[in-house]
């Protein structure tokens, strides 16, 4: 029984969200909010129909672990480094100077030495969950200040085993001396796994997922890529590395694979369930009535940390040659408290370190900042793009930067997509490439098919044309014209319906193999139809004419 109780707090909180985020969204506000103000309020600090949720609470870190792998599909290694050391440097920097400047407030304050450090380690975190998923949600990932934001918050979860195992000594059950050893082993420990991974995902899961079995049933590359990611958080937890950063890492790996666009859309649907339950739960851990009797010291904390950690960022990146804008944007993206705070709190509030009033002192700031951050990571672009006007118009100052800009699209323009590249994508690329100069993309779910297109000189993407975010992913948004030629009028009904909600003024050619469906096709927003038993007739009749002609039997009717 006590699995269904849990069943059933998990079907609370979800139709919680689902109310909250809805709600959220009729105001225009980010769903995000709203699934955060569920979770405060049916939680165990408010009407507690939902008093307990541990296993829920585990669910909710396989959705993390889930956001980040489908992120690290995106990430190559070839696109971390190009990050460069500098962002490296800010991260490490951003981490200290924060949690000095909290540490140093902390005791100003008259907190303790011990308490003040945790406090400081706790706030010089921030939230990746909510910042890759804002990014992601507005294709920022790619921006002048996403890309930075992103390097940073690398760089933070890689320090909270080195925090989580600094708050254990701060609370008298570990020696430094066992620290650095237990540093050591975890640094080993995790070569030695990158280097399992690297085989296991550059070599293994890619022959596994070309094969002809796989390319047939798209549930099983499906359910590949969520053993990669769970088992991957589940081995880094293993050897006491974030989860997160471990099933990261493991779509990073994958992500040099032609399969990560489709991977990545195939699980969207299960990362986004877990993802809201992760939202809802650390909703949870507020207490309102708590907030309500402290509410000018919980707004007057959570102002402090959003405003002291928005110039630390950009201090540190203006002194790293950063533009200003980009700078700023980036420490908008990165002021709230992160998620791997609650951790840190949790273990000092266990041990003592911690009052249960700087405990919920911390959850609430976290809370709030939290709730702002959709606000700030929307405004962000426009920040930078006020500040570059600004010290234009006064000074026309240049500034270094520490990486190219590249457009929020990172598509080039004038893009033609193929869809399917069967004999007639292959037939109608090979005419386009005759007159038509700008760049040509085939999307298709069969990966044999990728050597063929390279011969053409063109690029290919393994993918379904029919699901939003590996059109998406292809550059739909920025083509010019999109030639659908798959024989399936369901699917290609579907893509066109797509395609103009991404890009209405995009040219839409479509095949139709059948008479029947030519009408459906065209309603659905195709330009031009080619009806193929249609164009079979035409061409028939031209070559049975010109056999006859041949024999002296057909010669042309007068009109």
């Amino acid at each position: 029984m006590d699995g269904w109780n849990e069943i059933f707090n998990l079907l609370i909180l979800l139709f919680a969200a689902l109310l909250f985020g809805t709600i959220a969204e009729r105001l225009k506000q980010s769903a995000i909010v709203g699934y955060l103000a569920a979770g405060m309020i049916v939680g165990p600090n408010a009407l507690r129909w939902v008093a307990t949720l541990s296993e829920a609470q585990m669910i909710t870190e396989l959705g993390v672990a889930l956001l980040l792998f489908s992120i690290g599909l995106e990430f190559s290694f070839r696109k971390v480094a190009r990050l460069g050391i500098k962002i490296g440097v800010v991260g490490v920097l951003q981490i200290g100077a924060t949690w000095a400047a909290a540490t140093l407030l902390s005791l100003l304050a008259g907190i303790d030495s011990r308490s003040a450090i945790v406090i400081g380690a706790a706030i010089s975190l921030s939230s990746t969950a909510s910042v890759f998923r804002l990014l992601a949600d507005k294709t920022m990932m790619e921006s002048a200040h996403g890309r930075p934001a992103v390097g940073v918050l690398l760089i933070q979860d890689a320090a909270v085993v080195p925090l989580v195992l600094l708050v254990t000594a701060l609370s008298g059950s570990a020696t430094f001396a066992s620290i650095a050893y237990d540093l050591a082993k975890v640094a080993v420990i995790s070569a030695g796994a990158f280097a399992v991974m690297f085989v296991l995902l550059n070599h293994i899961v890619p022959r596994a997922l070309a094969m002809k079995a796989w390319t047939k049933n798209r549930e099983l590359p499906m359910l590949l890529s969520v053993v990669v990611a769970i088992g991957a958080s589940m081995g880094a937890h293993k050897i006491g590395v974030s989860p997160a950063f471990g099933a990261f890492l493991a779509g990073m790996l994958l992500a040099e694979s032609p399969f990560s666009t489709q991977i990545r859309a195939d699980i969207g649907s299960l990362r986004a369930v877990m993802v809201t339950l992760f939202f809802a739960a650390v909703g949870m851990f507020a207490d309102p009535i708590w907030i309500a009797n402290n509410i000018i010291l919980v707004l007057a904390v959570s102002v402090l940390i959003l405003v002291a950690k928005t110039a630390i960022v950009s201090i540190i990146m203006i002194a790293m040659k950063f533009r200003p804008g980009v700078s700023v944007a980036a420490g908008m993206c990165l002021s709230q408290v992160g998620e791997f705070s609650f951790a840190l709190a949790s273990i000092a509030l266990a041990s003592l370190v911690l009052s249960q009033n700087e405990f919920k002192l911390i959850v609430s700031a976290t809370i709030m900042t939290l709730l702002a951050t959709p606000y700030l990571v929307n405004a962000s672009s426009q920040m930078e793009a006020k500040i570059s006007s600004f010290l234009s118009a006064r000074n026309n100052s240049t500034w270094k930067v520490a990486s190219d800009h590249v457009s929020e699209s990172g598509q080039k323009q004038g893009l033609i997509l193929v869809i399917g590249f069967g004999p007639a994508g292959k037939k109608l690329v090979e005419r386009l490439k005759e007159c038509y100069a700008e760049p040509i993309k085939v999307i298709d779910i069969n990966p044999l098919n990728a050597q063929a297109a390279r011969s053409y000189g063109v690029e290919f993407q393994i993918g379904d044309a029919a699901n939003t975010e590996v059109l998406e992913h292809a550059g739909v948004r920025s083509a010019v014209a999109i030639a659908i030629t798959l024989p399936d009028p369901e699917a290609s009904i579907r893509i066109i319906h797509l395609s103009r909600a991404l890009n209405p003024a995009a040219i839409i050619a479509a095949r139709a193999r059948y008479d029947i469906f030519a009408k459906d096709i065209e309603n659905a927003g195709a330009a031009s139809v080619v009806n193929e038993e249609e164009q079979v007739g035409i061409h028939l009749a031209v070559e049975v004419q010109s056999l006859l002609r041949t024999k002296g039997v057909c010669s042309p009717q007068p009109h």
